[in-house]
């Protein structure tokens, strides 16, 4: 897992990622980046171990550097795993995470209720409720890795 040890999203997802790890009996290390050149010793570091799977916290700062990562990650034969399209559309091997652009329109169905009178803290909270599975299939390929026909068909995308 590699988190922004300056970031205040790194908590929560360590912790879920903790869980999630430990019920399936999955050992996971943790690697702290903040700037170019700590993600480039994570990659190095990453790329030395076998088996190794790479999921990026939520972060401003590796979105920005999405392209990067990617690289670092197909370079390294290190299949990756990420919370939004963008990072898959840039190189990345999948992402799982909620739709960008319905979360986007709830929030201006917000924004419209309060413009209208609503008070924001009368306004219920809501998860998300739509989520996408993204594939780059050529980022597959160049690791060697066989998608299951069965997972490329329920894919919301497969990016070529």
């Amino acid at each position: 897992m590699l988190i922004n040890p300056t970031s205040n999203l790194t908590a929560p997802f360590s912790k879920d990622l903790g869980r999630a790890a430990a019920s399936l009996g999955i050992k996971f290390e943790v690697l702290r980046a903040s700037n170019n050149h700590e993600i480039d010793a994570a990659f190095a570091r990453i790329a030395s171990l076998p088996n190794s799977v790479v999921m990026c916290s939520p972060d401003s700062f590796f979105y920005t550097r999405r392209r990067r990562i990617a690289a670092l990650a197909l370079r390294g034969k290190v299949p990756t795993s990420f919370d939004v399209r963008d990072y898959v559309d840039a190189g990345g091997l999948m992402s799982y995470g909620s739709d960008f652009l319905y979360v986007m329109a709830r929030t201006g169905n917000y924004v419209g209720r309060i413009l209208k009178g609503d008070k924001a803290a009368d306004l219920p909270v809501e998860q998300a409720k739509k989520f996408e599975l993204i594939i780059n299939s050529k980022t597959a390929t160049a690791l060697g890795i066989d998608v299951p026909l069965d997972m490329l068909m329920t894919a919301n995308a497969v990016v070529e």
